[in-house]
């Protein structure tokens, strides 16, 4: 591919998740702000259903369970737009469940897609960032992977991993002159809470009724009535890319600014009471 056709465009994003809800709207953005994207799904019909065609667009399909699919896929990215420069991990799904109410095979299934797809996709993608010295991984979190809570625990657990990778990522490529950040977007209007995005866990346990039980009713209510607008979160991915030092974490929403807020001023209070103990611990000088 010649070098002037590989610069007619801003940037190349590489979107995992891309045929609806958020991913989706990022690739709409990323092209408006003319970027070439290439979106990755599993339908690959269903992608070009949603964005349309374009020079500019480059629908693959990919499960991120599949680690060679993966590497297929940023090779067909590689041959049509020559580089890669950022990266946007959005695959995933939740569990609305108590812990001991989530079944091994949902646990494994989304820790699958969550976490392992998330590292599979990273791990073919970052090669061609390396020999270009330049790039940007971005990790989709949650609200739910700077604190958890009762229902979402092992969802919860899954961006708790995406959000210490990331932490890992942006110490060891900062060197190699690639940004990493984790996106913490609290409740959007999207198709998260729909069975689509959600599974909720089939046994029901009475005790946890006051806890999960409460979380799920609540999430019935919630669905498509969240306080966060999709469109203006992926304007925000925007904004993002295009900032000269990105930050390593990013919350979006007001709701996800007070759950951080809440969770500092727990974690200082209750050190602060059992700092004498902790401290007990060292060998004595």
């Amino acid at each position: 591919m010649s070098n002037a056709t590989q610069q007619q465009f801003k940037r190349v994003w590489f979107i995992t998740g891309a045929s609806r809800g958020l991913g989706a709207l990022i690739a709409q953005a990323a092209l408006a702000d003319g970027n070439a994207v290439v979106a990755a799904g599993r339908n690959a019909a269903a992608i070009v259903e949603r964005l349309g065609e374009s020079p500019a667009l480059l629908p693959v399909a990919l499960d991120v369970t599949n680690e060679a699919q993966a590497k297929a896929a940023v090779e067909a990215a590689i041959e049509k737009f020559g580089r890669s420069d950022v990266l946007i991990n959005n695959a995933g799904f939740g569990l609305l469940a108590a812990v001991e109410e989530s079944s091994d095979a949902d646990v494994r299934r989304m820790y699958d897609t969550n976490v392992f797809g998330l590292l599979n996709v990273t791990r073919a993608v970052l090669p061609v960032m390396r020999k270009q010295r330049s790039g940007h991984v971005i990790n989709m979190s949650s609200i739910g992977g700077y604190r958890s809570g009762p229902g979402f625990g092992v969802y919860c657990s899954t961006k708790f991993a995406v959000e210490g990778i990331t932490e890992a990522l942006h110490a060891e490529l900062a060197p190699l002159g690639i940004h990493a950040t984790v996106v913490e977007p609290g409740y959007f209007r999207t198709d998260f809470l729909d069975a689509t995005s959600l599974v909720v866990g089939k046994e029901i346990i009475d005790d946890y009724d006051e806890t999960s039980g409460n979380v799920r009713r609540f999430a019935v209510g919630m669905n498509h009535n969240q306080p966060g607008n999709p469109d203006k979160l992926a304007a925000a991915m925007v904004t993002l890319v295009d900032a000269q030092t990105p930050p390593l974490r990013l919350p979006l929403g007001t709701d996800t600014l007070k759950a951080i807020g809440d969770k500092n001023a727990f974690v200082t209070a209750e050190t602060e009471t059992w700092k004498a103990l902790s401290a007990s611990t060292d060998f004595a000088e």
